[in-house]
């Protein structure tokens, strides 16, 4: 069995993740801050803690399942599972500089 790199698989996954947009802000999850937390375990079995920003954002019931179909077609990953949590709160302050300029915050 070959050794996992999970340095190139995180970058794959993040790489994945940049491509899922909030369909009413138009910059990807992953600059949004919506991302909390990427687990991997040693057999390349993933969960991803999100958030949304609010529990009433419209994205709520699509943008968690698109995240795991995506992430499910990632080579090497054997598993992905998508945990929405609310804690901490999204605000603004989680979003990239990247994001921030873009949306006009800086």
């Amino acid at each position: 069995m070959s050794e996992i790199n999970f340095q190139e698989l995180q970058e794959k996954v993040v790489a994945t993740i940049k491509s899922c947009y909030d369909p009413e802000i138009p910059v990807d999850i992953w600059e949004l801050g919506l991302i909390y937390e990427l687990k991997f375990d040693r057999e390349a079995n993933l969960v991803v803690l999100m958030t949304l920003t609010s529990p009433m954002c419209p994205a709520a019931g699509s943008l968690p399942g698109e995240v795991e179909a995506k992430l499910k077609n990632v080579p090497g990953l054997k598993s992905v599972k998508i945990e929405l949590v609310w804690d901490p709160p999204w605000d603004k302050d989680m979003m990239s500089e990247i994001a921030k300029l873009e949306l006009g915050f800086l």
